[in-house]
């Protein structure tokens, strides 16, 4: 057994590694790493407050309500001032959000994150009502709006996606990520009617944390709201399989990386890299002091730039240890999972994979994963920020 520093990321983060035994030709070696005990972080999304909801329900909605605002103090600024930061303290459950964020680059928005399914609130009729909602990376564009069960199909999704663009004065995106496999088939119609690229993945991070929100702050406060109603449409989480040939490396290690040096990755990706994919740390409110090490996997590949821009179309997710099988698994997609390596499973090498997982999870679920032409080497060919995250309450 011998013993080698790693430099990640060009920071020069040296760290001490044992390396064991190789895998069979072509599947990447062992490592791991001590990793040191880190203060919890406490984070929340910051969710953009709507300056204008759309007060006024679809005729198709279930919720619609037909009284109408009054129009008492509406010439009185002082109480207007109040009304508005009454709505802001508390959201309109029956309310639907139709908003964009005035100091947006509207051309810009390119990717939208889409959710259709249903929510634990019974309608008039005593049926689940469905709802759709949309937003992008950064939560500049917000639209929800609700459906009766008696209309969930792609011609109905593709006229709401549509009205999106329309009510909110921005051009349709090149592509819309959604992360329910059970949707993809009405999702992808859809969206390729429009001229959309449907992308099946986890990597909504804002989407998955807005439905979080919402089930507390709108869900739970409609009048037809279901408690303990479980999601119709559960998150799949399937057998890991093998990988792909083209996607081994020739070596890994478990590696780290301080909190200031992830967010200056990220600020460079597009930059300083042609494959990769970060987060928006601040929208996420990420609390960890710089010096915090962010644990990740470095991976070593003679064939690095082939091997990042296979990676880059897999939209990887996420990577955890499984402790019983001593093995590293990629989750990507919506519901596939690769077993991406695996190491001789000892007391020591299980305690130490135990470590990188506890080290993630103080980070609140933040890790990344690096390829490099030489795990010595000062840069990366691709860097993928990554985030575990719990299934959204509905």
């Amino acid at each position: 057994m011998t013993t080698a520093t790693a430099i990640v990321a060009g920071h020069g983060i040296a760290l001490r590694r044992s390396l064991h035994l190789p895998n069979p030709p072509g599947k990447p070696s062992s490592a791991s790493f001590s990793a040191r005990p880190y203060p919890h972080p406490h984070y929340r999304l910051a969710v953009p407050t709507p300056r204008r909801p759309c007060r006024s329900i679809s005729s198709e909605s279930p919720t619609a309500s037909a009284a109408a605002d009054t129009a008492e103090g509406e010439d009185d600024p002082a109480a207007a001032t109040i009304e508005e930061e009454e709505e802001e303290e508390e959201l309109d459950p029956l309310a639907e959000v139709c908003y964009l964020d005035p100091e947006a680059d509207a051309e810009g928005i390119r990717e939208w994150e889409v959710d259709f399914c249903s929510r634990p609130i019974l309608d008039a009729r005593g049926k689940k009502v469905w709802e759709l909602v949309v937003c992008d990376a950064t939560l500049s564009l917000q639209f929800t709006r609700f459906f009766p069960n008696t209309s969930i199909n792609s011609v109905t999704l593709r006229d709401a996606l549509a009205s999106v663009s329309t009510s909110l004065g921005v051009p349709l995106p090149d592509r819309a990520r959604f992360f329910r496999s059970q949707m993809q088939t009405i999702i992808s119609r859809a969206c390729n009617e429009l001229g959309v690229k449907a992308v099946p993945s986890r990597r909504c991070v804002s989407l998955l944390l807005w439905l979080e929100e919402r089930y507390e702050t709108v869900y739970s406060r409609h009048p037809g709201f279901q408690q303990g109603t479980k999601p119709l449409l559960t998150l799949d989480n399937p057998f890991a399989s093998n990988l792909p040939d083209n996607l081994f490396g020739d070596k890994w290690a478990f590696v780290q990386l301080p909190f200031a040096d992830v967010r200056e990755e990220v600020e460079l990706l597009g930059r300083r890299y042609a494959f990769g994919a970060g987060l928006d740390l601040d929208l996420l409110g990420f609390e960890l002091d710089e010096t915090t090490l962010v644990p990740g996997v470095a991976v070593e590949s003679s064939r690095a730039r082939p091997l990042a821009a296979w990676m880059n179309g897999l939209e990887i997710c996420s990577m955890e240890v499984d402790t019983d099988r001593a093995n590293l698994i990629l989750s990507a997609g919506v519901s596939t999972r690769y077993v991406y390596a695996a190491y001789q499973k000892s007391a020591a090498t299980t305690q130490e994979a135990e470590a990188w997982e506890a080290a993630k999870k103080a980070c609140g679920g933040l890790h990344f994963l690096a390829i490099q032409e030489n795990l010595n080497s000062d840069s990366c060919v691709g860097f993928w920020l990554l985030l575990d995250l719990p299934p959204p309450p509905v």
